[in-house]
């Protein structure tokens, strides 16, 4: 049977994007059509980014009409096969673009760009980043006590070298893998990249860390929180700022919590942002579940050197060389989770970041209105959004209009549900 079904199957790839809800979706071909395809994409119509999380489009402005492309970026490429038997996952990422070949204003991954374009043309830097992931694996009996130990660690057998390994087919380099705080709940970080690589490879270990899970008979679930009074699933993000010669500019000795003046604006405007940012960052409705007190996770928009609880951590390093404790030197996002597309999140900060930049902001504990809360559910993080002169221009008219009306559906769509059958809810697709 097996031998028979081979002579018949053909190989296909699939190009996506990571969406707007958090998803990575676009549509498969075969891949003996990748040349044709690298030229004119596959066709998406407008209304494919109103996909909710749980996959009915609740509404959208652009109804049934207009066309699009799919574009997969050549250098994208992830083929990945963890046996000799099995067939491989093999995908590109893509951008959207119009039929004249310009970007799609609503393209999350032009979003992302956008920024990275007007931080480069705008200070002469350059974006460093790093993802990392938290998540919970259905291969591991849950079992108390075991946090961060060996224990925990070797009970996830094959997951760690196996995903470690598919990362590296991939083109990503790992840096860790570790047993996290919450019961069978572990993490993985891909190592820094520039710019929208970074956020490719964040796209990419996402996918490597469900079809891993997969492949080894298990599930591997990302959503934000698995029960009300759970731990949550966090996506930190670590980020640093290099001038055209490659060389770190975010650190200074003598600066408060060691930040130059430009990392201490740039670290000011995202902290100033932040409120209406967690529309974007943190866009499901359990999101809010976890970013309450007691749960390792930020309730305000504070920036505080080395603390695990705050919305902006100062992360200074350990070395004794200033050379290269300058370049360990970098600060970590920590309101985000895996319902955010890392397009979006990034490109939300990097913009907060660089308005924090052309502004000279000062830190909140600089500022007589000190730190501000964060929203405490997604309804109240949208209005925030709607009513940001800054937040808006950043995204544009259409991309802010069809967020809204795709998150305040989202919201309707779970109304009618107990805080507990909205976890179970998430659970089932992240």
């Amino acid at each position: 049977m097996t031998s028979r079904l081979e002579n018949v199957l053909e190989p296909v790839a699939f190009v996506g994007t990571c969406d707007l809800a958090g998803h990575f979706r676009g549509k498969g071909f075969p891949l003996a059509d990748l040349e044709r395809r690298l030229r004119y994409g596959v066709g998406l119509t407008h209304s494919n980014i109103m996909l909710s999380a749980f996959g009915p489009i609740y509404a959208t402005p652009f109804g049934t009409a207009g066309e699009l492309m799919l574009l997969p970026e050549p250098n994208s490429l992830v083929r990945v096969q963890l046996s000799d038997d099995g067939l491989p996952l093999h995908f590109y990422l893509g951008d959207i673009l119009t039929l004249e070949g310009t970007p799609w204003e609503c393209c999350p991954r032009n979003f992302l760009r956008q920024a990275l374009e007007s931080l480069e043309r705008e200070t002469g830097l350059r974006l460093c980043a790093s993802f990392e992931q938290e998540f919970v694996y259905t291969g591991v009996q849950e079992w108390p006590g075991v946090s961060y130990s060996l224990d925990a660690f070797r009970r996830a057998a094959a997951l760690g070298p196996t995903l470690l390994g598919a990362m590296r087919q991939a083109g990503l380099t790992p840096d860790s893998f570790l047993a996290e705080y919450a019961p069978s709940q572990y993490e993985v970080t891909a190592a820094p990249a520039f710019g929208l690589k970074a956020a490719d490879d964040a796209v990419v270990m996402r996918e490597l860390i469900r079809f891993v899970a997969e492949q080894l008979g298990h599930r591997a679930i990302l959503a934000p929180i698995l029960a009300p009074d759970g731990v949550g699933n966090g996506t930190h993000i670590h980020l640093s700022l290099v001038d055209a010669s490659g060389s770190p500019v975010l650190h200074e000795q003598a600066g408060t919590f060691g930040l130059s003046d430009v990392g201490r604006s740039f670290v000011a405007g995202i902290a100033f942002h932040l409120p209406a940012l967690a529309a974007l960052t943190a866009p499901a409705v359990t999101s809010y579940y976890r970013l309450r007190p007691g749960k390792w996770a930020p309730t305000t928009a504070n920036v505080v050197l080395q603390d695990r609880g705050a919305a902006v951590r100062i992360c200074a390093g350990y070395s004794s060389d200033p050379v290269i404790r300058a370049g360990q030197f970098n600060v970590e996002f920590r309101v985000t989770d895996a319902t955010a597309s890392p397009y979006m999140a990034l490109g939300a900060v990097v913009h907060a970041g660089l308005d924090g930049i052309r502004r000279s902001m000062a830190l909140p504990e600089e500022q007589a209105g000190g730190e501000q809360p964060l929203p405490t559910e997604l309804a109240g993080a949208l209005d925030l959004l709607e009513r940001s002169a800054e937040i808006r221009s950043w995204l544009g008219r259409p991309l802010t209009e069809a967020y809204l009306i795709l998150k305040r559906a989202e919201i309707d769509a779970l109304a009618s549900l107990s805080p507990e059958e909205i976890c179970r809810r998430y659970v089932e697709v992240y």
